[in-house]
């Protein structure tokens, strides 16, 4: 029988991902609840009328891409990944509890400092997908972006994770893609601009550097 080490990296994926399968499953479902119970409270209750985030010539550069939908709605399959991948309760416990930071920090920003993107001149009728998104999120809470700042920070993770189960060069690269692909759509579907997603992806960064350091390189029980 092989031992851990010569195990191929996607064994040991796989082996992560059953590993405490019902606690990862039921804590990143009661997480994404209680997140949005207070994401939809302070973007219905703001201390006051949010500021409008102004565009920049970064701005003009992005098209309005009706499909990028798609990409934008994927960043919840992706914020799933790291914790799903984790094979130490303590290590998930240290995700999600960092997580939790950022998140709250958002919050408390968004509560404080309300701020909305400028309302583009689109027919939403034409987009009943983005038209449903507009109607649920109406662009507020806009700066930072807690959808670019939670890929960055799960982009990261991923790549701890990725380094630890010694997989192949390509498949953090495809990690980085998708992270990116997901920032970009932010501002393809004109959910956020290019302000909103530069302070997300500088508290993404922020925090996945801080939840990361001191991070062992990998697990006994994949190492003997």
């Amino acid at each position: 029988m092989p031992s851990p080490s010569d195990r191929p990296w996607h064994r040991l994926l796989l082996t992560r991902f059953v590993t405490l399968w019902y606690l990862k499953a039921f804590g990143t479902m009661a997480f994404m609840v209680l997140f949005f119970m207070g994401y939809f409270w302070v973007l219905h209750n703001p201390q006051k009328p949010p500021l409008m985030v102004p565009t920049v010539w970064v701005d003009d550069l992005v098209a309005f891409v009706p499909a990028a939908f798609y990409a934008y709605v994927s960043l919840w399959v992706y914020v799933s990944l790291p914790s799903a991948l984790l094979l130490q309760l303590r290590e998930l416990v240290r995700y999600g509890l960092w997580t939790a930071a950022m998140c709250v920090l958002c919050l408390a920003l968004f509560w404080v400092f309300p701020t909305q993107t400028p309302v583009p001149d689109i027919d939403w009728a034409n987009h009943p997908q983005l038209a449903f998104m507009k109607g649920l999120d109406a662009s507020g809470n806009a700066l930072p972006s807690l959808h670019v700042a939670s890929a960055v920070y799960s982009a990261m993770w991923l790549r701890h994770i990725l380094r630890q189960v010694r997989a192949p060069a390509w498949v953090p690269w495809l990690s980085a893609l998708q992270c990116l692909v997901i920032v970009w759509s932010t501002m393809a579907v004109r959910q956020h601009v290019f302000l909103d997603v530069l302070a997300g992806a500088v508290v993404g960064a922020v925090f996945g550097w801080l939840s990361l350091r001191g991070a062992p390189a990998g697990d006994p029980r994949e190492r003997t």
